[in-house]
């Protein structure tokens, strides 16, 4: 996809097409980390925040507990 470099204000930025943003899982005002490889390539990364270890323990509990029958056939 090519898109343009265009003066906003006193920056420069690429305005994201809502298709674009859809098919990264972004929106406005998420938060992405920027990083300039050598050669020039630039790397936008969603930052994303990370399940904490008693999210992801309620997480798993859950689901074994709905699929508790399920599990037990698959053992």
């Amino acid at each position: 996809m090519i898109k343009t470099i265009t003066k906003i204000g006193n920056s420069h930025g690429v305005i994201f097409d809502t298709a674009l943003l859809e098919l990264a899982h972004l929106k406005a005002g998420d938060t992405v980390n920027v990083e300039i490889h050598a050669g020039g390539t630039i790397t936008l990364t969603p930052m994303r925040p990370q399940p904490s270890r008693p999210e992801v323990s309620r997480a798993i509990n859950a689901t074994m507990k709905d699929y508790a029958r399920t599990l037990k056939k698959l053992a």
